[in-house]
Order: structure tokens, then C-alpha cells, then sequence
């Protein structure tokens, strides 16, 4: 069976779920870190559940009026959900906090998941089948529940990025499987509303050492030629002897120094050229004071390492990692308040991200750490959560395999999309380094 038809998927329903109890009629003032989000539109997540650990009997699985009921429920604490995007009176982007309610789709599918299981992996079609359309598109969350006929479940979900970002938006899941797995006994942690701790300085100002250390902007072109995504699973055993290798830095600047040389290579690019990596940085606990624990909205920052193509290819793996960290230890109030100004006093751009990043350029975008598998809501935890569609040429995502030890390691799971022509190559050099 073709798993891409779009005979297969069929919706059975379409409604908003609005919070249980009364909430906040007002404009949500956004921050220039979610402003600077808002071309990159809704992030698409796909989370695979089987019903095979269900108990015998158990004919409840994925109701439907429990999973509203419980979302009902946690949309009172994040009732900007249950908002629309919006723009107050001085034309400025807000969320309008008018509990209109968030979409939420039913549908059915003439597939397994020993159908679809080996084929899951970012790709339009997998968004289309399985995350709902945005409509209208001011909808800030849209979930798709799609009834598999072995039994199982695909949730797929729409968040837009303007709203809130990785940390958020999983506080906001964890959230709502607990309140449908425990009822009112579900312990919730409050989210925090306030974004204007993230406000701008009066007047903005950029430091300029802070210049050579963000990247508020990517550069794109149109691709060479195809694009490819793949999916590299990386062991528990490979992650820490790449770690141990790399001097016990962190997952995160092991990872990404493996990817990032083993694309140079791959790439065979000039020596003399010059190479980028970016990444987003979690700014909560970097400026002064911290942000509360629970800050809802985004709050990150992008870094950037730079050097000569020749260097980051030939250096130690544990050298490449080096730079790596010593741009995230560099990341402090200073620098994370002259990124809100510099957002603050640029020209917001709303048109979508085009193209693919230079070839000599990557972005790592990291959900290690973040509770992607904690979204039991009560029939058991997902067996497979990634991107629904990957983004573009040139971006990584990071993430866990939801396999931890009682230390909280892992293994990881690295979504790559590149030019198909580099691809073989990149995993040869990837497990080889392994």
C-alpha cells in the first residue's frame, strides 16, 4: 500500500476545544525574540503510538472526549493557545487571548503502523497525511488525532513558532497528557506570561562584541540540485564514547561537532572557505536575574561559530567541540540583551523562510533535554516523536531516541537534510568517526 495516497487518511471530525473555565480577554504583547519567529510559521510534530501495551479490554484507547476534556483543561493555564494571532494598535504582532479555542481534527486511516513505521521520517507527505491544515491561519494550536486500523495512534501537531518555542511547547504537552492521564490529580506546573522581561532597552543598544557572537540572520540560495532527509540513529554506547573523545564535553557540543565536520568533508568544499554553524540557545537561565522556571514564549538566542573550512575539517573532533562550547559559555546578559535590541530595532520580516542555507553553513537546532516523550496520556509513551517535515538544505535537529538510562542518557537521533548527492557519503563519515 501506498502510505503517501491521500485516499488513506480520511477525517472523521473537526472542532475547537476551548478552555474549561474563563480566561484573560486581552492582547498578549510579544517579545522581539517571538517576533523574530513569526516567518517561521507552525512547527509540525508527528508522535507514533501503538496500542500493542494496552491492556486486553481496554477499549478506551486515545478516547477522544477524554483527550478534549483534558485540553479543555490545560488551555485555562495556557489559554494563549486558545488565542489568534493578532496585531494591536500600533500594527505590532500580539496574540489575541480571546479563547476562541484550538483546532482539533479526527481522522481515519487504512494503514498500520508496520506500515508506515519504517517510512516514518520528515517529509511533506507525512506532514499532509497526518498535521491538520491551519484554518483559519491566525490559529496558533492545531491537533490531528488519526486512528491507524491496527489500533494505533498518530498525533500530529501545529504550534506556530511566534508563540513559543521547543521548551514551551513541550511544558504545554506534558501538561495536557497529564490532566488526561490523572484527571484533577495531575500536579501542573504554571506557566509564566509576562514576555516583557524579554523587552528591549530604552534605547536599544548592541554591544559590539555581541555582533560576532549571534546571528540574528541566515543566509539562503536556491538548492544545487535534490534535497534528502535522513534519520542517523546514534547508540547509547556510540554518544559516550564520542563524548569520552570529545574530553566529557556535552551531548549537545559532541553531536554537533560530528555532524559538523563529517558535512564539511562530505561537502568537499574549498579549504580557504569559510564555514558557519548556528544554533539556538536557551536564554532563560543566562540573563540576570533568570527567567522564571516556567517562562512561556521564546527565548532563544542564535550563536554562531565560525572558521576556515580547512581547520574545522583537519582539527580533533574534542578541538571543534571546544569551539563550540566556549560560544555557548560566552552567551551572558550582555549578550542576550543586545540580541533583544538588535530584534528589537530590525525590520520584522513575516515572509517564509525560502531556499536552502550555503553549502558551507549548518543549523542545529537541539530538543535534547526537552520531555518529547513524556506525552503519555495514559495508554502508554510514544514510540517514535519527530518533525513532521523537515525545514530546509543545511538544518540538523537533535534529538533523543526515548531511551534513557536511570542517568538520563541515551541514545540520539540526528534529522538531516542535505543535498541528496552529499548523503551517503555524510553517514559513511558519520558511523566511521563512531
Amino acid at each position: 500500500m501506498n502510505i503517501m495516497d491521500s485516499e488513506v487518511v480520511q477525517v472523521v471530525e473537526s472542532s475547537f476545544v476551548v478552555p474549561k473555565e474563563p480566561t484573560p480577554q486581552e492582547g498578549l504583547w510579544l517579545s522581539p525574540l517571538d517576533l523574530i519567529a513569526a516567518n517561521r510559521g507552525h512547527t509540525p510534530t508527528v508522535y507514533l503510538y501503538s496500542s500493542s501495551n494496552v491492556a486486553a479490554g481496554d477499549d478506551d484507547f486515545f478516547d477522544v472526549a477524554r483527550l478534549k476534556e483534558a485540553m479543555a483543561k490545560a488551555l485555562v493555564a495556557f489559554y494563549p493557545l486558545a488565542g489568534r494571532l493578532g496585531v494591536d494598535d500600533d500594527g505590532r504582532v500580539e496574540i489575541t487571548c480571546n479563547g476562541e479555542g484550538a483546532v482539533f481534527v479526527v481522522a481515519r486511516a487504512d494503514l498500520t503502523v508496520d506500515d508506515i513505521k519504517d517510512d516514518f521520517k520528515p517529509a511533506p507527505e507525512l506532514r499532509r497525511l497526518f498535521v491538520p491544515r491551519i484554518e483559519p491561519t491566525s490559529v496558533i494550536l492545531a491537533i490531528q488525532v488519526t486512528f491507524l486500523k491496527c489500533g494505533g495512534v498518530v498525533l500530529g501537531t501545529a504550534l506556530h513558532h511566534v508563540a513559543i518555542d521547543a521548551t514551551s511547547a513541550f511544558h504545554f504537552f506534558q501538561t495536557w497528557s497529564a490532566f488526561s492521564k490523572h484527571g484533577d490529580r495531575a500536579t501542573v506546573e504554571l506557566p509564566f506570561h509576562d514576555r516583557t522581561l524579554l523587552r528591549a532597552r530604552s534605547p536599544p543598544t548592541v554591544h559590539p562584541d555581541a555582533l560576532s557572537r549571534f546571528y540574528p540572520k541566515l543566509t539562503f540560495s536556491d538548492p544545487s540540485g535534490p534535497l534528502a532527509v535522513e534519520v542517523f540513529a546514534i547508540s547509547k554506547d556510540q554518544v559516550a564514547s564520542l563524548k569520552s573523545l570529545c574530553g566529557g564535553t556535552s551531548t549537545f557540543c559532541a553531536m554537533s561537532a560530528l555532524v559538523w565536520q563529517c558535512a564539511l568533508i562530505a561537502r568537499r568544499l574549498p579549504p580557504d572557505s569559510e564555514t558557519c554553524l548556528t544554533f539556538p540557545a536557551n536564554a532563560r537561565r543566562r540573563v540576570r536575574p533568570p527567567l522564571p522556571n516556567r517562562y512561556f514564549g521564546n527565548a532563544l538566542v542564535r550563536l554562531g561559530v565560525t572558521g576556515a573550512v580547512r581547520d574545522i575539517a583537519s582539527e580533533s573532533l574534542a578541538s571543534v567541540a571546544g569551539r563550540i562550547k566556549d560560544a555557548i559559555d560566552r552567551m551572558d546578559d550582555e549578550l542576550v540583551r543586545s540580541a533583544v535590541d538588535y530584534c528589537e530595532m530590525a525590520e520584522v520580516d513575516n515572509r517564509p523562510m525560502k531556499g536552502t542555507l550555503l553549502e558551507t553553513d549548518l543549523q542545529i537546532i537541539s530538543w535534547l533535554g526537552v520531555p518529547m516523550y513524556d506525552a503519555d496520556f495514559g495508554w502508554g509513551k510514544p514510540g517514535v516523536m519527530l518533525r513532521a517535515e523537515s525545514v530546509r538544505g543545511g538544518f540538523v535537529y537533535l534529538m533523543s531516541d526515548g531511551v534513557a538510562d536511570d542517568t538520563g542518557n541515551g541514545g540520539v537521533r540526528v534529522l538531516m537534510c542535505m543535498e541528496a548527492a552529499n548523503m551517503k557519503e555524510l553517514e559513511r563519515l558519520i558511523y566511521e568517526k563512531l
